[in-house]
């Protein structure tokens, strides 16, 4: 079993919720801990959410980055897989359907950062992957 961190733009948080209830299903390979925050946190205050983030992927093993066009735009996203990177933890890029999206945070191709498609063969093989890594 993994512990995962997920990244995501709030936008998409209906398809996140179907990755995590995927994951729950007896009837599949794909096991994780989810340690991401299952609700905004409701603050302007950027520190303070920082925080937040930053106990959720010290929790974590590997933060899962689900890829969509509102990913690529989001400050948070870009922040969150650097500041993974930064505390030892592995990082996937992660989208669905058959190509990744034609724009995606910065930080993935800064840093080098693999992207699978969503499938639970190629997300198993790769959470795998990055965990060894870190």
């Amino acid at each position: 079993m993994f512990s995962e961190a997920l990244s995501f733009a709030f936008e998409n948080e209906d398809e996140v919720n179907l990755l995590r209830g995927q994951a729950k299903n007896e009837k599949t390979d794909l096991e994780f801990d989810d340690f991401s925050l299952k609700e905004a946190v409701n603050s302007k205050n950027e520190d303070y959410i920082k925080q937040k983030i930053r106990e959720r992927i010290d929790r974590a093993s590997v933060t899962a980055v689900y890829l969509t066009p509102e990913c690529a735009k989001s400050k948070w996203v870009d922040w969150e897989i650097t500041e993974s990177l930064k505390r030892r933890k592995g990082v996937i890029g992660v989208y669905k359907g058959d190509t990744p999206p034609d724009q995606l945070p910065t930080a993935l191709d800064r840093y080098g950062i693999k992207i699978v498609k969503w499938s639970h063969q190629e997300m198993m093989h790769a959470i795998a992957e990055a965990r060894k890594e870190r």
